[in-house]
């Protein structure tokens, strides 16, 4: 007896060690926000669209006199798309005390992640994590201001059927959260509607896909569908071509990237994507632009996301008054913020009220958007 009570009495005083620790770090004389994302390896690209975003809302707002009178410190940390390293970086911003965490990229990553930050009492904001998972958990600190799969996968289904009018049907996936998630999405809106030819995977980081694409080629579909990020994707379509396959290449937002351009070359040429407007089209997003391109040079897909995410968490926290990471939630749900992306407004869910998704085409090395 008298051990298990020595014991309980030193576990209950670490634990309180613990709280005071975080605490007192949240207490200190800066406040501190987490950016988390890939920022090493094929996706490092992305972290660091997210890292530029959110780096520029800090300088504005510390250029400003910072948040409750004190200045603002970014805390990044690297997940490298792995869900386990998500969350070993999620626990470790949780000890370092940030008031609220702007990230991840990959759903595979946020969604695991969310439930450290539930844990530790911090919202989190993703520019894009899109699997519907993410905000159909109930947690009362996510939120994310893109849209989400189901959105873009009957928008692209709806394209294909009713703009390209192509009947037989080829899925791919890369296993992830995202890419299942977001090609599942797309399969729904086409069942009864088209002929699925082939429904299958691929390996995220492998490199040689002719053995599928060749499988597929048998079946003789009018369109491919990937869903998955640029580097598998950008690969897939140059292979496909290299072996004859000419299918209409269909894919998400994860390969609406230049890297997926530079990856395809010329191979690219004609393909589409779902991702939101162009921001170059958006009078309230030309700030940011102007001031991005001259600090950074040319803006990533989801630049002005984490650069309006992180503005959203700021505003909260200096508007609810206190680090609380409640009421800094309370203070996301009840406002309406308008920024670079326009309004946006949060439902109890934590998704953005007003995202939706259009089409857009590989044109001449770039991205065109083609429908509104």
């Amino acid at each position: 007896m008298f051990k298990k009570g020595v014991i309980f009495f030193v576990v209950s005083l670490v634990a309180a060690f613990v709280l005071l620790s975080a605490c007192s770090k949240k207490g200190g004389e800066t406040i501190k926000i987490g950016i988390a994302g890939p920022m090493t390896g094929d996706q490092s690209k992305m972290g660091m669209d997210f890292k530029n975003g959110v780096e520029m809302a800090v300088e504005n707002w510390n250029a400003k006199g910072g948040v409750l009178g004190k200045k603002i410190e970014m805390v990044v940390e690297d997940d490298q798309h792995d869900p386990k390293q998500a969350v070993a970086i999620a626990n470790k911003l949780v000890n370092e005390g940030v008031v609220g965490v702007v990230g991840h990229f990959n759903s595979s990553c946020s969604i695991p992640a969310s439930k450290i930050y539930l844990d530790g009492g911090i919202p989190q904001i993703t520019p894009a994590t899109t699997n519907p998972t993410f905000t159909e958990q109930g947690y009362w600190n996510v939120f994310r201001v893109c849209g989400r799969d189901d959105q873009q996968g009957k928008a692209a289904a709806d394209f294909v059927l009713g703009n390209l009018k192509k009947a037989k049907v080829a899925i791919l996936h890369d296993k992830t959260t995202y890419g299942q998630g977001l090609a599942d999405e797309f399969r729904k809106n086409i069942v009864g509607k088209a002929d699925e030819v082939y429904y299958g995977s691929i390996i995220q980081g492998d490199k040689d896909f002719k053995s599928v694409l060749t499988t597929i080629k048998s079946k003789g579909p009018e369109v491919i569908y990937f869903g998955g990020i640029y580097p598998e994707g950008g690969l897939l379509l140059k292979q496909a071509r290299e072996i004859g396959l000419d299918a209409v290449f269909v894919s998400g937002d994860g390969c609406i990237d230049p890297k997926f351009i530079e990856i395809a070359g010329t191979n690219a040429e004609g393909s589409y994507f779902t991702f939101s407007p162009d921001p170059e089209s958006i009078g309230s997003a030309k700030g940011f632009l102007d001031e991005y391109h001259k600090k950074f040079g040319p803006h990533g897909p989801y630049s002005i996301y984490a650069y309006d995410a992180a503005n959203i968490l700021l505003k909260a926290i200096n508007d609810s008054g206190t680090p609380d990471g409640r009421k800094v939630a309370d203070a996301i749900h009840k406002g309406t913020y308008d920024g670079a992306l326009g309004n946006v407004q949060f439902d109890a869910k934590g998704d953005n009220k007003i995202a939706h998704y259009v089409i857009w085409q590989a044109k001449g090395g770039k991205f065109v958007q083609v429908t509104n």
